[in-house]
């Protein structure tokens, strides 16, 4: 394992226990952003670095019993965070490096990725193998339950100019990994960017 991998492990699983309770009211922002990517009745999701799974409950909302859900991540103790509150029951957890999925090439009809950019190691090539494991046409959001700036002021810092959410930034990133960008949001409330896989 990369001194990355190693690293947001490390991060993750010293939270996984509080995360819950240090974000309560985020449901909502999760609900509306699982919404805003318009899942269909039997879609196969991919919940990518899912954490203690809190979109894992409007994914199977969205996509129903005939539906396929899953949550990957590279944190045991945050997947054992989604088990305690019940959110397995929604989704299949899989322990996963979203570097290297498990999956078939094209198995997946979208993918949902909430606060997941800002840890991968290797943005254009992880954000591509996101791309091989969905279908042409099929769906990616990448979202945040605060925008860029709400969340910079939250930890201390200022945003900067290569900050990779930024969009002249992330646009080039996701159409040279298979992705055309067809919205994006960035406000206080929320930070929502969806694309389309090319193909």
């Amino acid at each position: 394992m990369s001194d990355a991998h190693t690293h947001v492990q490390e991060f993750f699983a010293a939270r996984a226990a509080h995360w819950d309770a240090k974000f309560p009211g985020d449901g909502p922002a999760y609900a509306a952003a699982v919404a805003a990517l318009g899942l269909r009745e039997g879609d196969r999701v991919l919940d990518a670095g899912c954490g203690t799974g809190r979109a894992l409950t409007p994914l199977r909302a969205a996509v129903g019993p005939s539906g396929l859900v899953l949550g990957a991540d590279l944190t045991p103790a945050m997947l054992q965070a989604a088990v305690r509150a019940g959110r397995d029951r929604d989704g299949l957890l899989l322990v996963a490096d979203v570097a290297a999925l498990p999956l078939r090439t094209e198995s997946l009809d979208a993918v949902f990725a909430a606060g997941l950019i800002a840890h991968l190691p290797h943005p254009a090539e992880n954000v591509r193998e996101l791309a091989r494991v969905v279908r042409p046409g099929g769906l990616l959001a990448l979202f945040h339950p605060v925008g860029r700036a709400a969340l910079a002021a939250r930890q201390g810092r200022q945003i900067t100019p290569g900050d990779l959410r930024a969009e002249p930034n992330l646009r080039p990133l996701l159409a040279g990994s298979g992705w055309r960008m067809t919205s994006y949001v960035d406000e206080d409330t929320r930070f929502l960017a969806l694309a389309v896989r090319e193909g």
